[in-house]
């Protein structure tokens, strides 16, 4: 993935509505096509007698075009996707290329954790049910769940899952994680599980929380077997997509008390339809894919893009380089 020195690359930026922040830094590193969905192949190849792009910023971040608009991408180098999870948008001819692909990875870790923590929060102090009883103007003292000494488990060890065990452990929790294959603790996790294991190491946890990436390997992770095992005063936490759950064997755990409840930023399908049962149970919280989403992320992921802009039109390594056949950064 070279550029010859001297030559400004070329930029196709595929977006949805807004364009993204930071633009003006974008268009003094390099040539930029802005396009969308539609016109994405006369973007990358260019219009006639003009070269090729050498970078998509795939700024909307879940979109099929690259896939549809393949073979206009010959002269493509690199692609970076403004997001942290990328498995959708891979597909055989990518992989097998020698174009690079760079996500988002960590720009949103940080806030992810916020989010998880105040789950757990939410759910030990009983939040939901303090604001059912407001709303029926009800004075009923209860007693709460302290955190302190408690076992979360967090599947996931990437920087999302580090950064919600960091701040788990800061207020008192015992903090062990899941990964692709067991190893020895470190300064986030007491020990580290293999994923495949989960459903002989959640028995004792009162708080599954989910930040894998989604892959082959981690879909349905947690199904019948793993919510079975559960102990039934847990609760699952999903920070990281939703198709990591079986939703139907969900549902079931939570109507049949097999697990107290849970607190899901993604859920599978999503949008979740109206008519689904997990938005009436009172033993379930239910947030729209928002955990990291914070007044200022928009900024920030444009500022990891300029920063790798820079880094490519000088030669340098990239940050956040995918493995393409794992899905995600080592």
């Amino acid at each position: 993935m070279t550029i010859a020195m001297g030559k400004r690359p070329i930029v196709a930026v595929l977006y949805r509505e807004a364009l993204p922040p930071r633009l003006d830094e974008v268009e003094e590193l390099a040539e930029v096509r802005l396009t969308k969905a539609d016109g994405l192949a006369e973007a990358l190849a260019g219009p006639e007698g003009s070269a090729g792009a050498d970078v998509l910023y795939q700024w909307h971040s879940f979109s099929p075009a690259l896939r549809e608009n393949w073979a206009a991408a010959s002269s493509l180098k690199w692609v970076h996707v403004s997001a942290a999870g990328v498995s959708q948008l891979l597909f055989d001819e990518l992989i097998n290329s020698d174009v690079a692909y760079t996500n988002s990875r960590g720009v949103l870790s940080r806030a992810i954790a916020e989010f998880t923590l105040g789950f757990v929060l939410d759910i030990a102090k009983d939040a939901q049910g303090s604001f059912r009883l407001q709303q029926g103007r009800r004075w009923q003292h209860r007693v709460t769940r302290k955190i302190q000494g408690q076992r979360a488990l967090v599947v996931g060890t990437g920087s999302i899952g580090r950064e919600i065990a960091a701040l788990l452990r800061a207020v008192g929790l015992q903090v062990s994680g899941a990964g692709r294959s067991s190893r020895p603790g470190d300064g986030f996790f007491d020990e580290i599980h293999a994923s495949r294991d989960l459903a002989l190491v959640v028995r004792n946890v009162d708080y599954v929380v989910l930040a894998a990436p989604l892959t082959d390997d981690t879909k349905h992770l947690v199904g019948a077997d793993v919510l079975s095992a559960m102990k039934p005063t847990a609760h699952l936490i999903n920070v990281g997509r939703g198709e990591l759950v079986h939703t139907d064997a969900l549902v079931d755990a939570l109507l049949s008390g097999s697990i107290a409840g849970a607190a899901l930023d993604v859920v599978h399908p999503e949008p979740l339809p109206a008519e689904h049962p997990l938005w009436s149970m009172e033993n379930v919280i239910l947030t729209p894919h928002m955990s990291g989403d914070t007044e200022d992320y928009l900024d920030d992921l444009g500022k990891l893009f300029v920063e790798n802009l820079w880094r490519f039109s000088r030669g340098e390594r990239l940050r956040n380089v995918v493995d393409k056949k794992l899905g995600f950064v080592p």
